[in-house]
Order: C-alpha cells, then sequence, then structure tokens
C-alpha cells in the first residue's frame, strides 16, 4: 500500500492507553479502507498482546461493517430487493469473507430436486407437499425452536450447512424455492410466527381490494413444512385472544423480511462485550426504513 509510512506510525500507536488517543488512531486506520485488512491481519498476527489483538479485530470489524452499510444501502435502493441477496448480505455481518458460489449451489439443487417433480397439473397443495418432501424429508432440513444463544440459526449459509434453522431462516428459504420455482406462496405478518400463504396465481397485492383470505389456498409452517388450513390459522388467533387482521394476511415486503432478520439477529448480542453488535444490526435495521 502507499503511504506506508503513515500507516506504520499509526499501528506503533494502536496500544496506546489513552482512548482518546486510540480512538483517533482507529478513525485514522479505518480511513484508509478494506485496503488495509492485511496489513491489520499481519500486524495481529505477529502481535502477542492480547489487548491490543482485540483492539486491531475491531477495526477489521469496523471496516467490514462499513462495506456492509454500503452493500445494503445499494441493495435498498435497487429497483428490485431480492430475497436471497438480502440474506447473503445479513450473513456477511459475522461472515464478511463468505463466499456465496456453495450456497448459491447447494439452493440450485433443491431448486432442480423440486422442479423434476413438479408439473403443470399439480394442485397448491400438492406443489406444497412436494416442496415440503424435497426440503424436509430428502434434504433432512430440520426446523428448530427459535434462540437467542447461537446467531448460526439465523444465517442462511449456516442453515444449509447444518441443515437446521429456526422458524424465520427456515420460511426465508422456503420463501426463496418458492420464488424460484414461480410459486405464489409469500411470508405473512402473523405476529410471533413465520407462516407462509399460499395464494391464488392471480391475486397481486398491489391491486387486490378485496379479503386477502379469499386469496389464500392454505398455508404453512416455515418451520417444519407443515401445511394449515384456514381453519387452524383462525384458532391460533383465538388461542392468542389476537383480532384477526386484514394486515396479518399481506405478504411481506422483501424488505420487511430482512429488517426483521436483523432485529431477532440483533437479540442474540446481548453480553456487554458484544452490544456494539447488537446496536449494529439494529441501525441496518433502521437503515432499510430510509
Amino acid at each position: 500500500m502507499q503511504q506506508t509510512r503513515e500507516i506504520n506510525a499509526l499501528f506503533t500507536l494502536i496500544d496506546d492507553p489513552d482512548e482518546e488517543v486510540y480512538a483517533t488512531i482507529s478513525e485514522k486506520l479505518v480511513g484508509y479502507g478494506k485496503g488495509i485488512i492485511p496489513n491489520l491481519e499481519h500486524l495481529w498476527e505477529t502481535t502477542l498482546n492480547e489487548d491490543i489483538q482485540e483492539r486491531i479485530e475491531m477495526i477489521i470489524h469496523r471496516l467490514h461493517y462499513g462495506d456492509l452499510v454500503h452493500d445494503l444501502c445499494e441493495w435498498r435502493d435497487s429497483a428490485y430487493h431480492d430475497l436471497l441477496f438480502g440474506a447473503l448480505l445479513v450473513c456477511k455481518f459475522q461472515y464478511p469473507d463468505l463466499h456465496t458460489t456453495p450456497v448459491l449451489q447447494d439452493i440450485e439443487k433443491i431448486r432442480r430436486n423440486v422442479w423434476l417433480e413438479l408439473n403443470s397439473f399439480l394442485t397448491p397443495l400438492e406443489q406444497a407437499n412436494v416442496l415440503s418432501s424435497i426440503m424436509y424429508n430428502y434434504y433432512n432440513l430440520k426446523g428448530i425452536e427459535t434462540q437467542y444463544n447461537n446467531p448460526d440459526d439465523f444465517f442462511l449459509h449456516k442453515v444449509l450447512e447444518a441443515k437446521k434453522g429456526n422458524a424465520l431462516s427456515n420460511g426465508i428459504l422456503y420463501q426463496v424455492m418458492c420464488e424460484q420455482l414461480e410459486i405464489n406462496a409469500r411470508i405473512i405478518n402473523i405476529p410471533q410466527q413465520c407462516i407462509i400463504a399460499f395464494y391464488h396465481s392471480d391475486y397481486d397485492p398491489a391491486t387486490y381490494k378485496g379479503p386477502i383470505q379469499d386469496k389464500i389456498h392454505f398455508f404453512v409452517d416455515g418451520t417444519s413444512g407443515q401445511a394449515f388450513s384456514h381453519a387452524d390459522i383462525e384458532n391460533y388467533f383465538k388461542r392468542s385472544s389476537v383480532e384477526p387482521s386484514q394486515a396479518y394476511f399481506k405478504p411481506k415486503s422483501h424488505k420487511r423480511i430482512i429488517q426483521l432478520l436483523l432485529s431477532e439477529l440483533s437479540k442474540c448480542f446481548t453480553r456487554p462485550s458484544n452490544e456494539y453488535k447488537q446496536q449494529e444490526l439494529l441501525s441496518l435495521a433502521e437503515l432499510l426504513d430510509q
């Protein structure tokens, strides 16, 4: 890199005990952009002091985070908010060096296996049964209770790797499959659940003005792929003492799904040492409102 002398001078001050001095040094280093990361990684490898290593790790994290903010803003401002790409951006919060090609290959394998079993004569319920059978039986995807002690449960590439995910991550994968297979099914807004509604082929949320339930064939639980009837959903509302609303049956936009994923993921970082990650994730979620 250019300005190597200045960078080396800044490196010698990373261990300064004065927090204000360190803050100034870290800001200058972050200002060099991602190109400085190899230098920082080399410094980390040749440093024995754990406190200095932590400071280096934080500077590297800030550099990756700045890139993620830029990429997420580009995704937000694009004409089409690709759900899979948005979910992979969330993965890069914790895994900034993630190579997406293996993930896309895994998803393509599942899509192709489902596609081979589909034909134009199947009913929507039969389509759902094929998709659920491939994902949850043949591919052995497991649904687990949503907990906040393992962030990997929210990262799509880790869900594919471990073949287990919570309701939201499995639901996102299910919707991605539906979109790639041109099945009109979307995650909806039912509180505390990740439910996918299978809509009539002519349903367009931008133009349809009648009762949305009339345009829904049935529902699928994103956790397990199990199908639910309208009566099942009505019973859920009764048990939860929640008044059904038309808004609950509208499809969530891709931006809102990714916003929810960021918000839920932030709940995994409540320890004092990780609170900065929680705030960063909530800031990323807020970016999608702008």
